[in-house]
């Protein structure tokens, strides 16, 4: 039989958590022999879950790339800034890599991570995890069979969720563009990667974007409102409120995320999470928050041969990141709605419903990807064991351009100008 891969988690939260979850589903098939971050509780609780050795673990991975090659593999869950390093530092050492999304937050650094991949010869899997939910994959497979002809307009919309908007880009990690990067990266590059990837190889000529940062803001403050969220006169009257997101979840059993994220040494219960909420960042007005990044932003795109695209992201949704797609081609339409893909054919004139079987088990379906981080993981083990890149759905050269129509939007945004993709005047 072949040997489990061996896999150091470098970055122990929320996603590094969820990803290797899987060597506890196939304990044959993925080990977990090292892991590094700065927070004792977050390593320590990989550290125990794992069984991994005290000398495999580490505050920061810099020790880790100082000692000979212990793992096949590493998984990078770092903040989105301090990606690069790490990533281009293990590609050297020759570790295979499983990067989360954003490979990074400027065009140089994405460059310089697949330029140290390609020449250090490693493969490198961009966690695009959509692309491993089995109903996306199928939205190319009919694509690529021709089941709506040419490809004329993509139009595709992503629901943030209102509380999911407040949790992460308000009060959370990426809220201020300089401390992590612009929404368009940080929540949407999946969409226009998705788009990219239903394009096929037309390659994207021109983009214009608009967006901007709405209501969260100080001028929205309502009257009366205090600061935080533990003692404000007016905190039942607010759909944003702290004690409603995080407090009364607790107080129902509801632990997982997002009340997992905002206790940081400790696993979440009443005390931890008021205490929480009392002075910790997650325990802020909405109104009284230092972010900046965008909370709706639409996206046009057209392509080599005259396909059309339109994306929107926009926060003030009751759905939570279920992604609505329609893609019109000259011979049909396919429309997603997160639960199945229905296509209808213009010559029948009939709509055929396509569903896909998932086999990710309990831990993975809880993690708000629908299943797919199972998918993803799956792959890049398989990979890794098979030494077969061809199994990882987003490689370095389509992830970086697919990140680069990301930036290219953002400028369009920024200079309110229509940018001709490639073209830096």
């Amino acid at each position: 039989m072949t040997p489990p891969t061996h896999v150091i988690v470098v970055g122990a939260g929320n996603r590094g958590d969820i990803y290797s979850q899987y060597a506890c589903v196939h304990p044959d098939r993925m080990k977990v022999v090292g892991v590094a971050d700065p927070r004792r509780f977050a390593r320590t609780k990989l550290q125990q879950q794992h069984k991994i050795e005290d000398e495999n673990v580490f505050t920061d991975w810099k020790s880790i790339v100082e000692r000979e090659k212990f793992a096949d593999a590493v998984l990078i869950c770092t903040p989105d800034c301090l990606h690069k390093e790490p990533a281009v530092a293990f590609a050297k050492k020759g570790y295979h890599i499983l990067l989360e999304k954003p490979m990074a937050t400027s065009v140089e650094d994405c460059t310089a991570i697949v330029e140290a991949c390609t020449q250090g010869g490693v493969m490198l899997s961009v966690a695009h995890v959509l692309r491993y939910d089995p109903l996306i994959h199928m939205i190319k497979e009919l694509i690529d069979a021709g089941a709506i002809g040419d490809v004329i307009h993509i139009q595709h919309f992503e629901p943030v969720g209102f509380y999911h908007f407040a949790h992460s880009f308000v009060r959370g990690n990426w809220r201020n563009e300089a401390e992590s990067s612009f929404a368009l990266l940080a929540k949407s590059c999946h969409d226009i990667d998705l788009i990219h990837h239903w394009a096929g190889a037309r390659r994207c000529v021109k983009v214009s974007s608009f967006g901007s940062l709405s209501h969260f803001r100080k001028e929205d403050k309502p009257a009366n409102a205090a600061d935080r969220c533990m003692n404000c006169p007016i905190e039942q009257d607010c759909p944003y409120s702290a004690c409603k997101i995080y407090l009364d979840r607790v107080k129902q059993g509801h632990t997982s995320w997002p009340v997992s994220v905002i206790c940081q040494s400790s696993l979440p219960d009443i005390e931890t999470v008021t205490e929480a909420l009392k002075n910790g960042p997650y325990g802020r007005c909405v109104y009284e928050c230092d972010n900046d990044v965008c909370s709706n932003q639409v996206v046009n795109m057209e392509f080599e041969g005259g396909l059309t695209a339109a994306f929107s992201m926009v926060a003030f949704t009751e759905e939570i990141c279920q992604r609505q797609t329609n893609i019109y081609g000259s011979k049909g339409e396919l429309s997603y709605d997160g639960h199945a893909v229905h296509v209808f054919d213009f010559l029948t004139q009939r709509s055929k419903k396509h569903t896909a079987y998932s086999n990710a088990p309990k831990q993975f379906a809880m993690s708000g990807h629908g299943e797919a981080d199972y998918h993803l993981i799956d792959a890049f083990i398989s990979a890794v064991a098979n030494n077969d890149p061809s199994l990882i759905c987003s490689g370095p050269e389509e992830t970086l351009m697919s990140h680069l129509l990301v930036f290219e939007a953002e400028r369009s945004r920024l200079e309110s100008r229509v940018v001709y993709c490639g073209i830096q005047s």
